[in-house]
């Protein structure tokens, strides 16, 4: 006969938790269900956080110069240090060569120097070491291996710099790399945000950044504020030719810029050396604190770290290359906090 069980109750606990569990579930469906969808930023708030990122951009594009130049710095020196040491082991070669003739003429008549003959098989750093073998040369000899001994020396030095400059060559490669790579995230993020806006906010933004650079264009400073005086005013009015050419990073001219890139480039016009980036510009000549006493001309700079130059251009206003997507541009210095210029030379 078959065996009829009554099913298990669940117990007290089960059921609770069940209970607890399905109550959750259903709370969070009417959460997720009544949930605002997530607010697309504005035009505005994708421009400020546009106009960030390129103020970042600009930061990293700068140490990216520094270690740019520096590279190309290291690079010459290298070059020099290898052409000298490549220069001086011929000198050492020829002065070993001397050394070997006067052997070689003592060898024919059968009355070769014993400690010349050591030299020739050792180290002559080691040989000479020791004074009492100066005793035993002539003077002729004595001369020929101090000049031995000490191009010896003087190689070794230069060859160990060579190396170390090497070694300095390639962490400052590695610090370029990097600091590309950080302009690239910047610009990419930048322009992720700007494609996420509409056609109409595309067109309505572009139209308010093309007014601003053709009000800024059209400013005439040569007759209400005069030309700079000197080096400074030749740099100015060598800038001033460039007004419309576009925003670069890296770029020192002559068809586009990024802000140091253009006060070094116009310097340069006017026959002045100045350094490339904006921090080491900084240091290029007197400091003036107080913008009265600007002239036009002067390099004037920006923000607390000092990644932003410009040319001053009298009345409160700034010849420069703003940013990314900007040309080179007079504007207004209370747009940016400025901290001081510099009056070269």
């Amino acid at each position: 006969m078959a065996s009829h069980r009554r099913p298990k109750k669940p117990s007290r606990a089960r059921v609770t938790v069940l209970t607890t569990a399905a109550a959750a579930a259903v709370a969070i469906s009417a959460q997720a269900a009544n949930a605002a969808p997530s607010e697309k930023p504005s035009k505005d708030e994708v421009k400020s956080k546009v106009d960030k990122l390129y103020e970042e951009q600009e930061q990293a594009s700068e140490q990216y110069n520094g270690a740019k130049e520096k590279q190309d710095k290291l690079e010459k020196e290298i070059s020099v240090l290898q052409d000298r040491v490549a220069r001086g082991q011929e000198e050492l070669n020829n002065l070993r060569d001397g050394i070997g003739t006067m052997a070689s003429a003592q060898y024919r008549t059968g009355s070769i120097d014993p400690s010349l003959q050591l030299f020739l098989s050792s180290n002559p750093d080691d040989y000479l070491d020791k004074a009492s073998t100066l005793d035993q040369l002539s003077g002729q000899q004595v001369d020929a291996l101090k000049k031995i001994q000490e191009k010896q020396r003087e190689l070794a030095q230069e060859r160990q710099e060579a190396t170390d400059k090497l070694k300095d060559l390639a962490s400052t490669r590695t610090q370029l790399a990097k600091n590309k790579k950080e302009v690239q995230a910047k610009l990419a993020e930048a322009q992720k945000l700007l494609n996420s806006l509409t056609a109409a906010e595309k067109a309505a933004l572009q139209a308010e950044q093309e007014r601003a650079s053709r009000a800024s264009g059209r400013t005439d400073f040569s007759g209400s504020v005069g030309v700079g005086s000197g080096r400074a005013g030749e740099a100015f009015s060598a800038a001033q030719t460039k007004i419309g050419s576009p925003y670069s990073w890296g770029a020192t001219g002559p068809s586009s810029f990024d802000c140091s890139g253009l006060t070094s480039w116009a310097y340069a016009q006017a026959g002045v050396t100045i350094p490339r980036t904006s921090q080491a510009q900084a240091n290029a000549g007197t400091r003036i604190y107080n913008q009265s006493d600007l002239q036009v001309g002067d390099l004037v700079l920006f923000y607390g770290d000092l990644h932003h130059v410009g040319l001053y251009a009298g009345k409160g206003m700034v010849l420069h290359a703003p940013r990314t997507g900007t040309n080179v541009r007079y504007e207004a210095m209370s747009n940016m906090t400025f901290e001081f210029g510099v009056r070269v030379g």
